[in-house]
C-alpha cells in the first residue's frame, strides 16, 4: 500500500505549497475564478492537441492558452469593467471551446472526464519530479523577482506564473482538483484569521488531500473527485461554523 500511496501523497504536497501561495494572492485580489478560467484555457490547449494534432504539441499549446488567458485577465485588470464577470465569459469561452473540438474525436469524453480531475493515484514518479522542478522554478521566480515589479508588469507576472503553474498542474490532477487545492486552503486560512494563513493553508491542504487519496484508495473511489469533494467539503462548514453573522 505505502509504496502506490507514496507517489500521490508526494504530488499533492507539492502542489498544495505553491497552489496555497498563488490562493491567496487570488483571494486578496477578489477575483476568485481567475484561476478556473486560466486551466480551462489550459486544458483546451491540450484539447487542441489531442483533436486536431493527435497530441502532438501538447504542452507547447496548453502553455500557449493559459498565457493568453493570463495575458487577458492581467489586462482586463488595469481597466474599468466587472472583472468578475470578464473572467467568467473567458472560462465558458474556454468550457465551450473544449467541447466544440472533442465533439468529435473518440476519445474526447475521456479526455474531458481526466481534464476535469484526473486519478492521480497512478501518477508516474517521473512526472511528479519534473513538476516539482518547474514549481520551484516559479517559486524561486515569486520569492526574487516578483516583489520587485510594479504596476501592470507585477499582475501579468502574477498571471503568468500563475498560467505556467496551472499548466502543469491541470495535466496532472485536472482543473477541479486545481480549483479547489488553489481556493479551499486559502479560503479556510483567512476565514479562521490564523496568524500565518500561509501556513495554515499548507496544513489544511495536506490534510484532507492525503486523507482523500487513503479514502480512495480503501473504497476503490476516483481519487481526482475524492480530493475535491473532501475539500470543498471541509472548507464550506469549516467556513459556515466560524463565520459570524452578518
Amino acid at each position: 500500500m505505502i509504496d502506490i500511496l507514496l507517489v500521490p501523497l508526494a504530488l499533492v504536497f507539492v502542489l498544495v505549497m505553491l497552489h496555497s501561495y498563488f490562493g491567496m494572492g487570488i483571494l486578496k485580489r477578489g477575483i476568485i475564478f481567475t484561476d478556473l478560467a486560466i486551466a480551462q484555457f489550459a486544458a483546451l490547449g491540450s484539447s487542441i492537441s489531442l483533436g486536431y494534432f493527435h497530441h502532438e504539441y501538447f504542452y507547447v499549446l496548453t502553455l500557449s492558452f493559459a498565457l493568453l488567458s493570463a495575458f487577458l485577465i492581467a489586462f482586463a485588470s488595469q481597466r474599468e469593467l466587472k472583472l468578475e464577470a470578464f473572467i467568467g465569459i473567458l472560462y465558458v469561452l474556454g468550457a465551450s471551446g473544449i467541447m466544440m473540438v472533442l465533439a468529435n474525436s473518440a476519445e474526447g469524453m475521456e479526455h474531458f472526464k481526466s481534464l476535469l480531475a484526473s486519478d492521480i493515484l497512478f501518477t508516474p514518479l517521473d512526472e511528479v519530479l519534473k513538476s516539482a522542478l518547474i514549481y520551484a522554478l516559479i517559486a524561486l521566480a515569486l520569492w526574487k523577482v516578483y516583489p520587485r515589479l510594479t504596476g501592470f508588469v507585477k499582475e501579468l507576472a502574477f498571471f503568468s506564473l500563475l498560467a505556467i503553474t496551472v499548466t502543469s498542474s491541470v495535466a496532472l490532477a485536472g482543473v477541479l482538483v486545481v480549483f479547489v487545492l488553489l481556493i479551499a486552503p486559502a479560503l479556510m486560512a483567512t476565514s479562521l484569521n490564523l496568524k500565518h494563513p500561509l501556513f495554515g493553508s499548507f496544513a489544511f491542504g495536506w490534510s484532507f488531500s492525503s486523507a482523500a487519496i487513503v479514502l480512495s484508495y480503501y473504497y476503490d473511489l476516483p481519487t481526482g473527485y475524492t480530493i475535491v469533494f473532501l475539500g470543498a467539503f471541509l472548507s464550506a462548514v469549516l467556513v459556515l461554523l466560524t463565520s459570524k453573522k452578518a
